[in-house]
């Protein structure tokens, strides 16, 4: 990936899919919050991602994958 997040944020907070079982996205999330000090282009994105921590939707999932591809 050329960008470490996607350029529509719309989709992010307006969806309207099925919760999904946050778990694992709460582990990913955390174990990637280092990145923060050590490459300042994920700041922006794994912020953004941290707000949805409690209603996850699909198209967060898929946006945090997006970050790992990117790295």
């Amino acid at each position: 990936m050329s960008t470490p997040m996607t350029t529509n944020l719309k989709n992010l907070s307006a969806s309207e899919e099925e919760l999904v079982d946050p778990t694992l996205y709460r582990q990913l999330i955390w174990s990637l919050m280092y990145l923060i000090n050590t490459m300042l282009d994920t700041c922006f994105p794994m912020n953004t991602l941290n707000q949805f921590m409690v209603e996850l939707r699909q198209v967060h999932w898929v946006a945090v994958k997006h970050v790992l591809r990117y790295l």
